[in-house]
């Protein structure tokens, strides 16, 4: 466990070293100035988490009562997690990935816990892997916590017929050196260890490069620009034009034709389908968040209010900015809009088409871009379109118009990859963001910051795509921050809010910002604008707090008491009142296809992303393939022996170590995949393309082919060279190793069931691990009650020691079986109950 611990190391390295790659081209340090402070700064931690450990435990275990004892096992185990952490950094340095330095890291686990001297006896390991034992950290540590323990004073009691103390006969009959000097030496090597690992990772960091960022996707429109650049010679490249979507879409050309049948004026850019128009209006919007506990005694409210009263409107064919200094509240009231807010408090009014809006099918009429363009990475730009409008739309739709509406023709067939590490350019993924809500053929849509991060031309292209969204009819809203000139003029609406989230201004911009401008000089000491300056960026320096406490004026009272203000107050209540004749928006169900078509659709993209994902299959498979070779030349022939318990206990070993070690591998590196598609799956579930079962089970049901081809791998190669008997439930029961998690001391090879403690056992039952190891022994042993068996004591079979010594039945291997299949079952439905009700996206 002290070595297990280190492993957290693995996740801390790799996410700080981007930021040291950078350090390091910018030439800010040697890496040894980086590495030796990581190693410092983790020895008071290390003192506190062996102490917790060892303090707590040392007694209650009941080890050997001499104090001096405790300190030295303690001590030992403080060189044991400097040793663990300082391997795992170096593993971190090393594979500069985290889905590589996690199989990296669960197959350090594996070869240093394999030839530690534990699972196999020193005395079995053959010779050509004795030199592993001699180079294993954890054989030091096994041989001098095992000296420090078996040679005290409770464990010198000489047996009859005997002529060494017990301690000694138990060191010796594990393969562990009986003399005190080990103590040392363990101690000493994994001293040793850590200096060599630390030096590795300081290594690997002055001499490795970062394997990103890579080239993103260009399009062919940069491609002939950057030839004719070079070469004075333009080339003409023609766009490759997709086929549709196949059996769900019809071609482009038709589907324009079928969507105008009934209206021969050709519909708006971008107009794939028709839509209803929706205005939007909210009256005194406020929205207020607890004060943390620790901030109340210098705050006397227990709540903070982040909104005060906001009002407006935004209406089809409009473009409306939202905008306002940092902290004024212009994400927060999009979010509070959108129906995006996790947590807080929302008081006042928000109306759709006239109507009390309803998230439910508000979701369903609107999008939402959001400033992360969060989208999964191993899927292409036309795959994603054709994900969203397959989950969002009831019928076939086509998508060709809609990536040349954003311009993302020429790279269809890109995959949209890691943001700055692989894949699509900023613009790009900003114009899939868009695209993606534009697919679902939305009435409403929200965007978040849409040019920011990006460059001139970058901003000047999506500023673009937002206004032929507008251009089509639909109502856009934007968070915007400090625009240019050119990107400002090119919204119709300005909503502005002031440190404190009050509206100072909702009303028209006109032509270059003229209404605008003129509002606010006609306020009585504003700084008239100079001529070419940019309106945006005076409009929010003439209306700062500062400004306002040298003009003695409060704006968000001056735009109360405006006749601007009178207008919109009208104009929301207009909008509020539904129009004669019409309906609310009204949806059958909460998501627009059935579960298992929002299943097929989850399992389709989850498919593509898996079979893509060559980096995480490659090295799953090749270790999977190497961890098997190591147990076959480790515990080569050993299946077959069983002339004494520790023959038994070796063959255990390996099971022990097979089932811990494939289920590490796979938690580990599966973790860093999940969580990239998880921060996708909270933008889809919050549109509403899927609910959280459907994707769950898609996650889940991937996986299984992809564990199947792991354990036929393991369990081909050892059953082979460990010579175990081919019986099909034999086999099986190896097979089953694939899909369990890591349990650890109640699997009933470290405490046997037999000896674990009558108000603990509860727990064995509960434990994969236990069940995956009962099934795998009982399989392989418990029916043998003809092989005799000397257990130092008297003559027995080889199934009765099963029996009696670890409390394994073998009328109980189909009860087994059925157990093991449930827990499967279990996790995948604890899965998808996780993904839907824990969120750990907070807004």
């Amino acid at each position: 466990m002290i070595i297990f611990n280190g492993f957290s190391e693995l996740t801390l390295t790799i996410l700080k070293l981007p930021i040291f790659f950078k350090q390091r081209v910018l030439l800010f340090y040697p890496a040894w100035t980086y590495t030796v402070p990581s190693w410092i700064l983790k020895i008071p931690i290390t003192f506190l988490e062996v102490g917790g450990s060892v303090f707590i435990t040392y007694y209650a275990i009941g080890f050997d009562p001499d104090v001096v004892r405790l300190f030295k096992q303690y001590l030992l185990f403080l060189a044991a997690n400097q040793m663990a952490a300082s391997l795992f950094r170096f593993i971190a340095g090393a594979a500069r990935n985290m889905i590589v330095a996690y199989v990296f890291g669960s197959f350090a686990i594996l070869v240093v816990m394999l030839l530690g001297g534990f699972v196999i006896s020193r005395d079995n390991i053959n010779k050509w892997w004795i030199w592993g034992y001699w180079t294993s950290p954890m054989m030091y540590a096994q041989n001098a916590v095992s000296v420090n323990e078996f040679l005290g004073q409770s464990w010198q009691k000489v047996l009859p017929g005997s002529t060494e103390p017990l301690g000694v006969l138990i060191l010796k009959s594990r393969g562990i050196f009986p003399e005190a000097k080990w103590y040392w030496i363990g101690f000493g090597a994994l001293l040793g260890f850590t200096l060599i690992f630390n030096s590795l990772f300081t290594l690997c960091l002055a001499y490795l490069k970062s394997y990103g960022p890579s080239y993103p996707s260009v399009s062919e429109e940069t491609l002939k620009e950057k030839n004719a650049n070079l070469t004075g010679v333009a080339v003409d490249v023609s766009l490759h034009k997709g086929k549709g979507l196949g059996s769900n879409c019809q071609s482009s050309e038709s589907a324009c034709q079928a969507t105008g049948s009934n209206n021969e004026t050709k519909l708006p850019k971008g107009m794939v389908l028709p839509f209803v128009p929706l205005s939007l209006t909210f009256d005194s919007i406020r929205y207020s968040v607890d004060i943390p506990q620790e901030m109340r005694t210098k705050i006397l409210e227990d709540k903070l209010e982040i909104l005060k009263g906001v009002s407006g409107s935004f209406r089809p064919g409009v473009l409306t900015a939202l905008m306002g200094i940092s902290g004024a509240g212009k994400t927060t009231l999009m979010d509070v809009l959108a129906g995006r807010k996790t947590s807080g408090y929302i008081k006042g009014s928000i109306s759709i088409y006239g109507y009390p809006k309803k998230q439910e099918s508000f979701a369903c009429v609107s999008g939402c871009c959001e400033q992360d363009d969060i989208h999964s990475p191993q899927v292409t730009v036309h795959e994603s379109l054709l994900f969203s409008a397959w989950l969002r739309l009831p019928g076939g739709v086509c998508i060709e118009e809609v990536m040349e509406l954003v311009e993302l023709t020429p790279v269809r067939d890109a995959l949209v990859g890691l943001p700055g590490v692989n894949g699509l350019s900023s613009d790009q993924r900003k114009r899939l963001t868009i695209a993606v809500e534009l697919v679902a053929n939305p009435s409403i849509i929200f965007m978040d910051e849409p040019t920011s991060g990006l460059d001139a031309r970058a901003a000047a292209i999506v500023t673009r795509t937002v206004r032929n969204t507008v251009d089509t009819g639909r109502t856009v809203v934007c968070t915007i921050h400090q625009p240019s000139i050119d990107i400002f003029e090119a919204f119709d609406e300005l909503l502005l809010l002031k440190q404190g989230g009050e509206v100072i201004y909702f009303g028209p911009l006109g032509h270059y910002s003229s209404e605008m401008i003129k509002y606010f000089e006609e306020i009585e000491g504003v700084a008239k604008i100079k001529e070419g300056y940019n309106p945006a960026t005076w409009m929010l320096e003439v209306t700062t707090v500062s400004q306002e406490f040298v003009l003695g004026v409060d704006f968000s009272d001056i735009y109360k008491n405006s006749e601007l203000y009178q207008r919109n107050k009208s104009l929301i209540h207009e909008l509020s009142t539904p129009a004669p004749g019409s309906r609310d928006l009204h949806f059958p169900t909460t998501h627009s296809r059935s579960f298992f078509t929002q299943f097929l659709a989850c399992l389709w993209k989850q498919n593509l992303s898996y079979w893509r994902n060559v980096q995480y299959n490659t090295v799953r498979f090749f270790f999977t393939a190497i961890k098997a070779l190591l147990f076959g030349t480790i515990f080569w022939g050993l299946g077959s022996k069983r002339e004494k318990p520790q023959d038994l206990f070796n063959t255990m070993g390996s099971m022990y170590a097979a089932v811990l070690t494939i289920g590490v591998l796979n938690a580990a590196s599966v973790q860093p995949v999940v969580s990239v598609e998880r921060m996708a799956f909270y933008r889809e579930r919050a549109a509403g393309m899927y609910s959280a079962f459907p994707y769950a089970f898609g996650q889940v049901l991937i996986e299984l082919p992809y564990t199947l081809v792991q354990t036929c791998i393991y369990g081909t190669i050892v059953y082979a060279m460990m010579g175990f008997k081919w019986t099909n439930h034999t086999v099986a029961s190896i097979v089953s190793a694939g899909f369990h998690a890591t349990w650890n001391l109640f699997s009933g090879f470290l405490i046997p069931l037999t000896k674990i403690p009558i108000w603990w056992r509860w727990y064995y039952w509960l434990c994969p691990v236990a069940w995956s190891l009962y099934g795998m022994v009982v399989s392989l042993y418990g029916d043998d009650v003809h092989a005799p068996l000397f257990d130092g004591v008297s003559n027995t079979t080889v199934a009765k020691f099963v029996s009696d010594y670890f409390g394994f039945k073998y009328s109980l291997l189909g009860v087994v079986a059925v157990v093991v299949v449930a827990f499967g079952l279990l996790f995948a439905l604890l899965f998808g109950l996780a993904i839907m009700k824990l969120n750990f996206q907070r807004k």
